[in-house]
């Protein structure tokens, strides 16, 4: 569990310390979604841990699927007082609590396999679940709502300039895959709607790919398989060539970045999340982790018959994060140290 690492543990602290207007969040409540997903499960437990470092007597309600996964990833936090479960789904929402103040809305399925055999529920966890969550909060005195999209939601770009929020690429629309994509799009664009047509605070942050501690050992996502096999001494094997260049962002940083958006963000608008240190190829991450992680022990090489289609196209999403730098925020360190973090986390864990 990640309450017994110590990696987490500091990242805890780290959030806390952040500088940000914790005083706005002083008896306020916070509703999560996605609560056992990784930036969800990070995020309750740093909001728990700053409310009672900082004395600000919040509560956090959260939106899972599966109490018994919300046990295994938060802990001892599941039975915190400050927090409160509701058990449903982005389609079908649980009776939501009516002093809501602000929301975070991560819920949405990560996995490409899902996605490629599952786009209906895809696109309905994402959209009817962001609709149904901006009526809700609608009703409510909102103070701040944040939806967690996705670099993905660029598509395809075919240059390495930097990638203001505007600048968007094609999504290939008979790709089963593009479900994701374009879901995300049209989430960030109900988030502008109800701002617009109802002076809703809603905002959205498209993040980079995050990780960090609380990944699973078993997680099947690119950089959770290249860090268990540096632990495991085995090559990477990559079902693409890698040529894909993007940029990376540690599960904290992520955290303190949607906080920025949720408590100093302007209602309407998007913010990119990145950071740009760790922008690289998905090829040259892996001969990174191989002679940082594994120490040059073992080797990266591609799959020539593995099946490329069920991985977005090859793009290059170098993100222009100006926009959250105005607002105060700005990311850390680099990739190797990101992976440092993540090995040390997961070797704990064993």
């Amino acid at each position: 569990m990640t309450e017994k690492s110590e990696i987490f543990k500091e990242d805890m602290r780290w959030i806390c310390e952040a500088d940000l207007p914790w005083e706005k969040l002083e008896n306020r409540t916070i509703l999560v979604t996605g609560g056992t997903g990784l930036i969800g499960m990070t995020m309750i437990s740093a909001l728990i841990h700053a409310g009672r470092e900082r004395g600000l007597r919040l509560k956090v309600c959260a939106v899972v699927r599966d109490t018994a996964k919300a046990g295994r990833v938060l802990g001892s936090l599941v039975n915190a007082p400050e927090l409160h479960l509701l058990t449903g789904t982005m389609e079908e929402l649980p009776l939501l609590p009516e002093n809501i103040d602000y929301w975070i809305h991560g819920a949405c399925p990560t996995a490409s396999a899902f996605m490629n055999e599952h786009p209906v529920d895809v696109i309905r966890t994402s959209v009817e679940g962001t609709i149904g969550l901006l009526e809700e909060a609608k009703k409510r005195r909102t103070q701040g709502f944040v939806f967690l999209s996705s670099m993905e939601a660029f598509g395809e770009v075919n240059t390495e300039e930097l990638l203001k929020e505007g600048s968007l690429g094609k999504v290939d629309l008979k790709k089963t895959r593009s479900c994701y994509p374009e879901s995300k799009r049209m989430c960030e664009m109900l988030c502008t709607a109800y701002a617009a047509q109802y002076g809703l605070p809603s905002m959205s942050i498209r993040l980079a790919q995050t990780f960090g501690p609380g990944v699973d050992y078993n997680d099947r996502r690119v950089f959770a398989m290249m860090t268990r096999n540096a632990i495991d001494g085995k090559d990477i094997v990559l079902a693409t060539k890698g040529t894909s260049r993007h940029p990376y962002l540690y599960t904290a940083q992520a955290v303190t970045a949607i906080l920025t958006v949720l408590l100093k963000g302007v209602p309407g608008e998007t913010y990119n999340a990145a950071n740009p240190a760790t922008y690289c190829s998905i090829f040259e991450m892996g001969e990174m982790v191989a002679r940082e992680v594994a120490g040059g022990k073992i080797a990266v090489r591609v799959d020539e018959g593995g099946d490329a289609s069920r991985y977005p196209a090859p793009s290059f999403l170098n993100m222009d994060i100006s926009k959250i730098q105005s607002l105060g925020w700005e990311p850390e360190n680099d990739l190797a140290w990101m992976y440092g973090r993540l090995e040390e986390y997961l070797r704990s864990m064993m």
